[in-house]
């Protein structure tokens, strides 16, 4: 592919809007290295597939030789990006935000190279500098301008609250891009005011103003509102490839084409004409080689294969000892298969939970010796009593 028809696809594919297109086309052909960045605050553990997304997005610039730099929000992570929500977050410590961003450099690397990245820590300079900066960067945004933003609009007709440091974030996140100079920002179509807050920002401090590239965002396992760790419809970069190739298997049909366009490079055209379950095959097996490589989706697929279309047990059980006559859910919440007794009566009364091929009913089930336990559609265990 030459040179120009990549930049084609870079400025359309998994795109929402780009800002300015004309401009930034321009640097692009003339071969101009630019840096490319992404913010991520480590508000949680997992980065996830809606990250991957953007990612992608990254990797588009990094293989055409730009300069990608992932800064890391340790600092802004204590106050929370405000975007989409309608309440206030709780304020993170500082161990949990440490050991969250822990993680983060690892999971980026599954899709960029960060041997060629720059890897930043916002708390460089926000830990550093002082009410005199801060109040610099405020006298620069009006209270009117950060109250357009839709989020706050709502909140306030709502009758909800606004922090003042929620109203300071879009000024911090602008900071960032002062700070690294940046050439480009790429986020999802929800972080368009704070990217554009970067934008007015860098051109008052009297640097080149930054192009902004939206992307679409990703809907969750749900089915309708976009994945998140907090509502519990994300599927993890990071998570065992069987689990998250299972996952893909069990979101809604109607996903499938967004699924293919935002997270493949398959042809959605072709997919479609064929059997929806084995669209959905092609997707997952797709997604799970780009984060675990092409041996683990190849394993993850044939396993899938043997337990849901053959009915057969997996190989590689997880095995856990019990007495007889111990209470089943009490050795299942113990070994932490299930998060609590309570959660195995839900189980039970939704008759999910198998011994032995038959579901049980009684929410104190006694072991009565060695047996295979399915919970749910997914998960298997072994017992040795």
């Amino acid at each position: 592919m030459d040179k120009k028809a990549a930049i084609e696809i870079l400025l359309k594919r998994r795109v929402e809007e780009v800002i300015e297109e004309k401009s930034l086309k321009k640097r692009l052909l003339a071969g101009e290295i630019l840096r490319v960045k992404l913010g991520a605050d480590p508000t949680a553990p997992d980065l996830h597939l809606g990250h991957l997304v953007v990612l992608k997005k990254l990797k588009e610039f990094q293989d055409l030789g730009h300069k990608i730099i992932f800064i890391i929000g340790d600092f802004t992570a204590k106050i929370g990006d405000p975007s989409g929500k309608s309440a206030t977050r709780p304020p993170l410590s500082d161990e949990e935000i440490k050991t969250n961003a822990s993680t983060y450099i690892e999971q980026v690397g599954k899709i960029l190279d960060t041997e060629r990245a720059e890897i930043r820590f916002n708390s460089e300079w926000f830990a550093k500098e002082g009410w005199r900066e801060v109040l610099e960067i405020a006298s620069q945004f009006s209270l009117k301008r950060i109250l357009e933003r839709d989020d706050f609009e709502r909140r306030l007709k709502g009758g909800g609250e606004i922090s003042m440091v929620e109203i300071l974030y879009p000024l911090m996140q602008a900071y960032d891009s002062v700070k690294i100079k940046a050439d480009v920002e790429i986020g999802g179509t929800d972080q368009k005011f704070n990217m554009l807050a970067g934008r007015a920002l860098q051109r008052r401090m009297g640097q080149k103003e930054q192009d902004i590239m939206t992307i679409p965002l990703l809907r969750g396992t749900d089915g309708k509102k976009k994945m998140s760790k907090s509502l519990g419809n994300y599927i993890g970069i990071t998570e065992p490839a069987e689990e998250q190739y299972g996952k893909i298997m069990s979101i809604p049909d109607e996903l499938m084409e967004e699924y293919a366009n935002l997270l493949t490079d398959l042809d959605w055209g072709n997919l479609k004409k064929e059997h929806p379950r084995d669209v959905k095959m092609q997707i997952a097996y797709d997604i799970v080689r780009q984060c675990h490589g092409e041996a683990a989706a190849r394993e993850a697929q044939e396993n899938f294969v043997r337990t849901f279309q053959k009915k057969e047990t997996p190989d590689n059980l997880p095995q856990i000892k019990a007495k007889k006559g111990e209470e089943l859910g009490e050795v299942l919440v113990r070994e932490k298969i299930i998060p609590s007794k309570s959660e195995f009566r839900r189980l039970v009364k939704a008759e999910a939970i198998d011994v032995e091929g038959k579901s049980i009913s009684n929410p104190h089930f006694l072991i009565e010796g060695a047996s295979l336990v399915k919970i749910g559609k997914k998960k298997f265990v072994k017992i040795i009593a």
